[in-house]
């Protein structure tokens, strides 16, 4: 991902422009495209700051943050549980999410939904390989 222009050369292109200078002759003087002065003109305007926006994504579950101290306990009590069942249990609690945040919480949390080696499939493996 690309980095912000620095606040510096977004308050010398507005400034230019305020003396009376076109967008178009900002973009020339100072090496930017004119969609840039562009957006930074706009953005004067409507928010009063140059900052450059946060990029990425949010930090955090947002969606399961108030539910943590249920799944802890869920996972606790069941730790058999796959994601596409918490996620059943979590939509009857009114909360819509997608099993792979989920599955990103959990990891937050440090909580592991892997299946236990002692489970079934474990047990057929170890037939299959020990006859």
């Amino acid at each position: 991902m690309g980095k912000p222009h620095p606040i510096e050369l977004r308050e010398r292109v507005v400034a230019f422009v305020g003396d009376g200078n076109s967008n178009r002759a900002a973009a020339r003087h100072f090496r930017v495209s004119p969609r840039f002065v562009n957006n930074m003109i706009i953005l004067q305007r409507t928010s009063g700051t140059l900052a450059a926006a946060r990029q990425g994504h949010p930090p955090g579950g947002a969606k399961l943050s108030a539910h943590g101290e249920w799944i802890r306990e869920r996972m606790s009590s069941h730790g058999e549980t796959t994601l596409d069942e918490l996620c059943v249990e979590l939509a009857a609690r009114g909360v819509e999410v997608h099993r792979a945040t989920v599955g990103r919480f959990l990891h937050r949390l440090g909580l592991s939904n892997k299946k236990k080696p002692q489970g079934k499939r474990a047990a057929q493996a170890r037939n299959r390989q020990g006859t």
